[in-house]
């Protein structure tokens, strides 16, 4: 899921861009981040299933056999296959594999600032910056409503800030810079 924005950058600042959802890849599939709870069943090899286990912080996932193996920003699909792969070097068959999300702890945002409750909320779907900050009680009326900040880090962990212009979305207009939000995104309002 995408939201589609003129790109313009002033100074290491960027207006608005092609921005994804943070917890689905383009394809609209879920990826997987630092923190979500994970199952995995290999079928007729109970003992290399485990019921519950947590993606680490830095992305990694402990299998039983093969070790570590990234999981953070794969799908489950992928995962599966990675998973299957490891396992095929010590089994006779290839082996079925399936992985279930037990729980996204992984997908937050945080909204910080002149707001009325900050703090760290879920991303259990799609979310762009206005739900963000109902999540948050809103604008407190302290608030600089058109000076508001989206930081995001990129793959290589990089941080860039976004503009977002909240009077120009509650009068409907630039309705394309309310962009959606990626895990570890912080709004702050100033």
């Amino acid at each position: 899921l995408s939201t589609y924005a003129l790109a313009q950058e002033e100074s290491g600042t960027i207006e608005a861009g092609i921005i994804e959802a943070g917890m689905i890849d383009e394809s609209g599939t879920y990826q997987i981040n630092a923190g979500d709870v994970l199952s995995l069943a290999v079928w007729n090899e109970p003992s290399l299933s485990s019921e519950q286990f947590s993606v680490r912080p830095d992305g990694f996932v402990s299998i039983p056999v093969i070790g570590e193996i990234r999981a953070s920003k794969k799908t489950i699909a992928e995962l599966q296959t990675s998973i299957a792969k490891g396992l095929s070097r010590y089994l006779k068959d290839q082996p079925t594999v399936v992985v279930s999300v037990l729980a996204n702890n992984g997908n937050v945002v945080y909204v910080l600032g002149k707001v009325g409750r900050p703090g760290a909320f879920p991303i259990n779907g799609p979310m762009d910056v206005t739900q963000a900050l109902a999540f948050a009680g809103g604008l407190n009326s302290f608030a600089a409503e058109n000076k508001i900040k989206v930081l995001r880090r990129d793959n290589n962990g990089q941080q860039r800030s976004i503009r977002f212009k909240y009077g120009h979305i509650k009068n409907g207009v630039e309705l394309q810079t309310n962009i959606l939000l990626k895990s570890g995104d912080v709004v702050l309002v100033p």
